[in-house]
């Protein structure tokens, strides 16, 4: 494919304004799909692999149906510091609904929100913010839940920079998604966030529709309220996607083994290890947060995003490690005006 038709799918696709790919010269190399990665061993991998399963006359040729690449979201696609963006909409849920629960004061995880001790909240993972969500988010429709999900993320703030929390996605992953696109792929979030918070956004944020998100979820049920049927949402699990969670979510959801992974943490080790043990061309990457003054620098110790085994065994298994610090010009997409 050249660039011109490059640029051109990429400008047709349902992405934000922020695409600095939107920019690029219609005369330029395919090498520059990706304007913000350097020129180094992740990005060169990157294209080696695309344009291997692309080229038909390649003994690695893959058919488009069959071109699919799975995306964490939390600290992949967009920053998860200093907690998950998730937990701070619950978090505002719970200082909302305290009074009308005076019980939360002295019940974990929730005494810890009120507290203002969000990383003791959270010290239980995925299953401590769910059932901070089931108590928050039950006895709402699906709609009326979307709705506010948007609302939160108009007028939320990042505590630290100040942006809104869809500006603190990473540009170079904006190109990747429009370059993978562009190459004939499928992009798929596979994410331990909560499918229903992530479906009202992600279109317009990744140009990921929301039939192609997968995440957690808590159980709902169709009922005819006021002459019209709702699906509503009830306070009990019904699935959690991360760890080994999350090749059985793709197989669910999909219903394909994707030949492309991408995460940061080791939540997203069994999906990259899942989907790299297929037969035929696999490539699977890991974000290394290593940059302390542009975002944040975090792996084995972290509460968040902890990175510890896929550190130690990417190299023996095949997979790219971005350094944000070394790989990437530039970290956040542009912020809105």
């Amino acid at each position: 494919m050249t660039m011109r038709a490059f640029c051109l799918r990429t400008r047709s696709a349902l992405l934000p304004v922020a695409l600095l790919v939107l920019a690029c010269p219609l005369d330029s190399a395919r090498a520059d799909s990706m304007p913000s990665w350097n020129d180094t061993g992740p990005r060169k991998a990157i294209v080696d692999f695309v344009e291997r399963v692309t080229d038909p006359g390649s003994p690695d040729f893959v058919p488009e149906p069959e071109r699919i690449a799975v995306f964490d979201n939390d600290g992949t696609l967009w920053a998860e510091q200093p907690v998950y963006f998730q937990a701070m909409y619950v978090f505002d849920r719970i200082e909302a609904l305290a009074p009308k629960n005076p019980g939360w004061q002295d019940r974990e995880p929730f005494a810890s929100v009120l507290k203002g001790d969000y990383a003791g909240a959270l010290s239980g993972g995925t299953r401590s913010l769910l059932e901070l969500a089931m108590a928050t988010h039950a006895g709402m429709s699906t709609e009326e839940f979307a709705a506010s999900v948007v609302d939160w993320l108009e007028s939320a703030r990042h505590p630290d920079t100040g942006r809104r929390y869809t500006e603190m996605v990473y540009q170079p992953m904006l190109e990747l998604l429009a370059y993978l696109r562009a190459s004939g792929f499928r992009t798929y979030i596979v994410s331990g966030g909560g499918i229903e918070f992530m479906r009202p956004w992600t279109e317009s944020v990744y140009g990921i529709p929301p039939e192609q998100v997968v995440g957690s979820s808590i159980d709902t049920r169709y009922e005819v309220r006021e002459g019209g049927p709702v699906l509503m949402r009830l306070p009990e699990l019904n699935f959690i996607d991360d760890k080994e969670g999350k090749p059985v979510g793709i197989n669910q959801h999909i219903g394909r083994r994707p030949i492309m992974a991408f995460g940061n943490s080791d939540g997203d080790f069994e999906m990259l290890e899942w989907t790299t043990a297929g037969e035929g061309p696999r490539f699977g990457l890991l974000i290394h947060h290593t940059d302390g003054e542009r975002e944040w620098a975090y792996d084995r110790d972290s509460h968040i995003g902890r990175l510890d085994r896929g550190l130690k065994e990417a190299a023996d298994r095949g997979w790219a490690v971005v350094s944000m610090a070394d790989d990437w010009k530039v970290i956040f997409a542009p912020a809105e005006r």
